[in-house]
């Protein structure tokens, strides 16, 4: 179930009520959410939604095993247990059959045929984001930083509609804590909820959905037939789209939440904004950045030991980063692109905060650029493709109309994202209008629905990070 759809805004237009009815006894509001989350799930496939029952009572059950526990190696056996079953249950479903059709290439060419079939398996939708946060419950309770809670808040925590699917990631002390005391309808933030809606909804269907139907998917779906600057127009196209694609998701995911009068961490910080690479990174899928850090960095050691193991720390973590996004092996290469990234920038990364001026300027332009190279090999299709793709980039110099319009109308789309970056620096000013004559208010909230009603295309494709 979409965001941007009218079965999804029917659906929330049934919850939304109910929820707030019930919300003062916590003993039936949080069944009638596990239940209402499980029906927005069970909206792409209805399988799955054991899968995630399966998450729910698995976690749960070695979490309270864990926290009665008072003997160490036992403690930690648990964990590794718990967390192990996590692994293998997204291995299987995520990277079974890349596993098998790379195993099968790497065996062809010594001329050996490997016993093993490809099983053409779903992806079941967001089972990164809720293992991940299913893993956070866990492990933290192994530190001592959580206890247990109710498996009834956990099922809700787990399964709580506006993350599912993609993100953000929550952790336990973020969410859990909202469980134990009944919101109050008189201080939730509508007007930065209704903000969050309407600037998340543009960004998707005006600006995301256009480029990738006009601008970015035909250029990689056919890498071998476009020019340099038509390949440039792409990347830089598709820089703007993941941006807005998935911002806008969660911009929504936080604002639907806070309808029902719960607060998300944020997600994203004007991440191309950032002059380095460990900048875009605090800046760039905050939550998924943070519990990398958290959860694989600083267990590996971090930056303890001296500075052969902290590269090895991060190369081993941007590399699952990278494998996390998809089982492909342009996914790989581009972990091990942003870990070199990180590597070469580390010593210098605190220099070039400091940095104004024209240094600034400098340093901002070459870190989106190589963000942008990063992103032109996380989009192609393949290794072959990414070749073509650099390739035609740097040889096939031959402009014509279609390029100049290919610029233009990435412009054209540039220029809203630029605004929106803007108007999120300034929230707290934008969030003024509610306090404006009644008639300016609305004024300005039709004109809102209305540019989105018209320059929006609702038949756009998924959310990009449906498929992490």
């Amino acid at each position: 179930m979409l965001f941007p759809t009218t079965t999804f805004a029917i659906f929330f237009m049934v919850v939304l009520p109910l929820s707030w009815l019930l919300m003062p006894s916590g003993a039936r509001w949080r069944p009638f959410m596990v239940a209402a989350s499980y029906v927005f799930y069970s909206a792409w496939d209805w399988h799955f939604v054991f899968l995630l029952a399966f998450s729910t009572v698995w976690n749960h059950l070695f979490a309270v095993a864990i926290h009665r526990r008072t003997d160490e190696r036992t403690r930690r056996g648990l964990l590794a247990l718990a967390v192990t079953g996590d692994v293998a249950l997204l291995g299987y479903f995520k990277y079974y059959d890349f596993f098998v059709t790379s195993t099968h290439n790497v065996f062809s060419y010594a001329g050996v045929d490997v016993p093993l079939a490809v099983r053409a398996i779903v992806l079941p939708v967001g089972i990164s984001f809720f293992t991940f946060m299913a893993i956070s419950y866990v492990v933290d309770t192994y530190r001592g930083d959580w206890e247990p809670t109710s498996f009834g808040r956990f099922a809700t925590y787990l399964s709580f509609f506006p993350h599912l699917v993609a993100g953000p990631i929550v952790r336990p002390k973020e969410l859990l804590p909202q469980f134990e005391t009944p919101r109050d309808p008189r201080y939730v933030d509508t007007s930065r909820a209704f903000f969050l809606i309407a600037t998340g909804l543009f960004k998707k269907v005006v600006i995301a959905n256009y480029l990738a139907a006009h601008i970015v998917d035909p250029v990689f779906g056919a890498p071998n037939q476009h020019s340099s600057l038509e390949v440039l127009a792409a990347v830089y196209g598709y820089a703007v789209q993941i941006y807005a694609d998935f911002s806008g998701y969660t911009d929504m995911a936080i604002g639907l939440a806070l309808l029902l009068g719960f607060r998300f961490p944020q997600n994203f910080d004007s991440p191309y904004k950032a002059r380095n690479v460990s900048e875009f990174w605090r800046r760039w899928n905050m939550t998924l950045s943070f519990w990398f850090r958290d959860y694989v960095f600083i267990p590996l050691g971090g930056s303890r030991g001296g500075r052969a193991r902290t590269v090895r720390n991060l190369a081993i973590t941007m590399l699952l980063a990278g494998l996390w996004h998809g089982a492909a092996w342009t996914f790989v290469l581009w972990g091990v692109y942003q870990g070199v990234l990180l590597v070469l920038c580390r010593p210098y990364a605190a220099a070039i905060d400091g940095w104004r001026g024209v240094r600034g300027v400098a340093a901002w332009f070459v870190m989106f650029h190589l963000t942008c190279l990063g992103w032109l090999i996380f989009r192609a299709g393949s290794l072959r493709d990414l070749v073509t793709l650099g390739r035609n980039l740097v040889t096939r110099f031959t402009p014509s109309a279609v390029d100049g319009v290919l610029l233009a109308s990435l412009g054209l789309y540039v220029l809203p994202l630029v605004l929106i970056h803007l108007i999120e620096a300034h929230a707290d000013d934008v969030l003024i209008v509610p306090r404006l004559p009644i008639a300016v208010r609305y004024f300005v909230y039709s004109a809102t629905l209305y540019l989105i009603l018209l320059f929006g295309n609702f038949g756009g494709a998924e959310f990009i990070y449906f498929q992490f």
